[in-house]
């Protein structure tokens, strides 16, 4: 591993590139930049230049300027973006198609296709001639394989002849392009994009496999007139029906890239296994010849992939051209991101002492995507966030933006998550029950977890060891690979300033996630003491001490805070007035929190349910229901119920964000008691015959309940929608409620 205790220069370059996808699927257009918001924010710009970054992949893209090239307020975004670049020192590398199929008028099999993109490009060209980098079409091979071998975009085709057609016409359109360009600035540079993932197989299949690994270099071999008659590709080509004469043309018109661009992914290292029982039916396919299953390679292979490090090796030792990683991006959870791309920009500055011309990494998706889990051929409005997260507004820097400005001025990064290997690299990866050695071998996957807190790994420390919420904390660090010590009160008393510095001290985490404290809200009226030493007194001792250790802190506080007299949703900033002593102690512990601890978390919450939880209102309500037993509650007090799995996901994220202050985290929408009952009986199927619908003054409590009490964010809407939870509570729930077994509990 790249160790490097210090500031001692980069090595290689920082670039950036926001998602700009721009694809059709049948008649719809799916844009990302709008989507974003970025093509309305020319702010984002400022943001990117903060982060160090020298280049960026900037979109001007024939589809969206299509209609008319020549229409002054269709070249005013892109005219204020470079212009805007030029001032902050930023270098552009203009991308005109990326996965796009062109416009309208035209597809990726259109033979016309090709000169239609030179014309736009020498429109762009004498546009902006001062610019000196072009990546005319983002990832033929891709593209190709995605809308004509596998027809998920346009123009939907699945064969092999117009797979082959496709790639072709993108090839051609990048060299008609590039020429058409340097007769305006001979001195254009074209920057090659392409994703290079290596596929493996059973020994079965390796025919297939090694196919696989010689048709990703198609692009390279192409656009550099390597393709010859004695090529695997061009026999397959041939084969496929592309004449003689439109192969040797590349031949002819060599347009080697100055800079080759490899966008890697994890997904995009696969698995071939003719095993089809082994996997589920969604990744069955085949080639004719053999029905296989097509897998993600690291969930199999027992030693993982060979990674980023060799397969820049790879193309260096192919083409000997400059490198740069042009697309850098891991849609999973915050510290996953990070670790990602720390170990692609370790493997280049690896490949680069080792020789090769290694000139950049970019981190991709700085303003996060959307959709790309179902290859954004439907619009689900699933966001991924990036360095930003466009769900705040202005858009806010993530842990990922911490990363890269270090790593962008020779800064080796130093949190204590970085210690921990990837997913990609830990056992919890094999998910088949198997794995397959070298040879296609299969062996028993192995299960060690990962270990919770080793000696040269600061943990998370978690409170409340037998609470529910510390509970959810604990699985969900262990999926993450987060790792936590949790210390039930009778090792760790919060409230007790000689406990808490004595756990510190012997655990020395990084963070401390205070889920304890006193959780009755009726008996709190009769036991105020208690409840304002666990609730107000504890977390005040956990910043005094966290603030001294400088340990971040998370704590929570409640929807309980306020009144409930609004009539909109509540928002941090509105003023705190509780009507209970369980609100009372809990603003009383967000004032010093905050007043000793500034950079502090509080996550305000409320109605907490989840499927690791059968004494929550949900679960007691679906257990009297599913049973015929009367269950009351009450029509008249509004609330935002929370699915703790997407609150410990939320919370963590914010975390290590390093973010500060109270956010208001719950599931997106407002229900009465008695709604939220209704709703979730009626996605199980569960009569509410027995359901008594009552006033709030008809239940025995003691304590004064807000009749209003829902919370909504105005600083981060990161919470998933409140049917949306509840569906997946319902899928993942480990108690079948119609027939009182328990069934397995979805991760």
């Amino acid at each position: 591993m790249f160790v490097n205790a210090g500031k001692t220069g980069p090595g290689l370059e920082l670039w950036g590139g926001a998602e700009c996808t721009l694809n059709r699927v049948r008649d719809e257009y799916f844009e990302q930049l709008t989507r974003t918001g970025h093509i309305s924010r020319i702010s984002d710009f400022v943001r990117f230049a903060e982060l160090g970054i020298k280049a960026i992949r900037q979109p001007i893209l024939w589809e969206s300027l299509s209609s008319n090239t020549n229409d002054a307020a269709r070249w005013e975004w892109p005219d204020h973006a470079l212009r805007k670049l030029k001032q902050l020192n930023i270098r552009p590398i203009i991308g005109l198609m990326h996965h796009g199929s062109g416009p309208k008028h035209t597809n990726l099999l259109d033979p016309e296709l090709p000169v239609g993109l030179s014309r736009y490009a020498e429109l762009v060209a004498r546009r902006y001639p001062e610019v000196q980098d072009y990546t005319p079409v983002n990832e033929p091979l891709t593209t190709a394989r995605f809308s004509a071998l596998y027809g998920y975009w346009y123009p939907h085709h699945r064969n092999e002849l117009s797979f082959a057609r496709a790639l072709l016409n993108q090839c051609r359109a990048i060299v008609l392009a590039m020429e058409a360009i340097r007769k305006i600035n001979p001195s254009a540079r074209l920057i090659q994009t392409d994703d290079l993932g290596r596929t493996y197989s059973s020994p079965t299949l390796e025919y297939q496999a090694e196919y696989e690994n010689e048709r990703r270099w198609s692009t390279y071999d192409l656009l550099c007139g390597r393709l010859q008659r004695d090529c695997t590709m061009w026999g397959y080509l041939r084969w496929a029906g592309i004449e003689e004469s439109e192969l040797s043309w590349f031949i002819d018109h060599p347009c080697p890239p100055a800079i080759i661009g490899i966008n890697h992914y994890l997904s995009g290292e696969r698995y071939l296994d003719e095993h089809l029982e082994r996997y589920d039916k969604c990744f069955h396919g085949g080639n004719g010849r053999h029905a296989y299953a097509d897998v993600l390679a690291t969930r199999v292979l027992q030693h993982g992939t060979e990674g980023p490090r060799e397969l820049i090796r790879a193309a260096w030792e192919r083409y000997h051209l400059p490198i740069a990683v042009t697309e850098c991006h891991n849609g999973c959870t915050r510290e996953e991101q990070l670790r990602w791309f720390l170990e692609v920009w370790r493997s280049a500055l690896q490949a680069k002492r080792e020789g090769a011309k290694v000139i950049a990494v970019t981190a991709w998706s700085l303003l996060g995507a959307f959709d790309w889990n179902q290859l954004v051929t439907c619009k689900a409005d699933h966001y991924e966030p990036g360095v930003f997260d466009i769900r705040s507004d202005p858009p806010r820097p993530t842990a990922m933006a911490a990363l890269v400005r270090d790593l962008a001025v020779g800064v080796e990064p130093k949190h204590p998550l970085l210690d921990v290997p990837g997913w990609w690299r830990r056992s919890q990866r094999f998910v088949y029950g198997f794995s397959a050695d070298e040879k296609g071998d299969l062996c028993p996957a192995p299960t060690v977890p990962l270990p919770a807190g080793q000696a040269h790994i600061r943990p998370v420390l978690i409170t409340g060891a037998r609470g529910r919420l510390a509970g959810a904390f604990g699985r969900i660090c262990e999926l993450r690979g987060i790792p936590y010590r949790m210390l039930a009160r009778d090792v760790l008393d919060i409230a007790d300033q000689f406990s808490v510095r004595k756990a510190l001290l012997s655990h020395r985490p990084w963070a401390v996630i205070n889920t304890a404290g006193y959780a009755r809200v009726d008996n709190a009226e009769a036991e105020e003491e208690r409840c304002f030493r666990e609730n107000a007194h504890g977390p005040y001792v956990l910043a005094s001490e966290c603030a001294r250790l400088d340990i971040q802190l998370l704590t929570f506080s409640s929807d309980l805070v306020f009144d409930g007299a609004s009539s909109r949703p509540y928002v941090e900033s509105d003023p705190l007035c509780p009507v209970n002593q369980y609100g009372k102690s809990k603003a009383e512990a967000e004032k010093h929190v905050l007043k000793l601890m500034p950079e502090a978390l509080i996550i305000r919450s409320a109605a907490l349910f989840g499927p690791w939880d059968e004494r929550s209102f949900v679960g007691r309500a679906l257990r009297a229901l599913s049973s015929g037993d009367c269950f009351r509650a009450a029509y008249d007090t509004t609330i935002s119920p929370t699915y703790i799995p997407d609150l410990v996901h939320a919370s963590l994220d914010l975390l290590i964000d390093k973010e500060c202050g109270v956010f208001h985290l719950a599931n997106e929408g407002q229900v009465t008691w008695a709604e939220l009952a209704e709703r979730v009986a009626g996605l199980v199927t569960v009569s509410t015959h027995t359901l008594q619908r009552c006033r709030q003054q008809e239940l025995a409590i003691a304590a004064r309940w807000p009749a209003f009490s829902a919370i909504a964010s105005e600083r981060a809407r990161i919470m998933p929608s409140l049917e949306n939870a509840l569906e997946r509570f319902v899928a993942g729930c480990e108690f079948n409620w119609n027939t009182g077994r328990r069934v397995e509990l979805a991760a």
